[in-house]
């Protein structure tokens, strides 16, 4: 059986699609956590760390990759994700 594999925006390694974090920009143009990874539209995926997280928040790799702003307040909620799965 095959397993989904995408690549992290920020370390470019690639991953099982279960063990990453998946974003997409919403209708009003705003990058949102999907955490069902069931939303419509196009995603992009970021490692469950905190180095990670830091290093697209340096690169703009998720505004990149969503072609849209994303706030600071987002990076947050990423980093108590991976808090809470620790």
């Amino acid at each position: 059986m095959r397993i989904p594999e995408r690549c992290c925006v920020a370390c470019r390694n690639r991953s099982d699609k279960a063990g990453l974090i998946r974003l997409v920009k919403d209708h009003d143009g705003n990058a949102i956590i999907d955490i069902r990874q069931r939303e419509d539209g196009r995603g992009a995926y970021i490692c469950r760390n905190t180095e990670c997280i830091e290093t697209a928040r340096k690169r703009h790799s998720i505004d990149r990759a969503l072609k849209c702003h994303t706030s600071d307040d987002l990076y947050d909620r990423l980093k108590e994700l991976t808090n809470e799965q620790t």
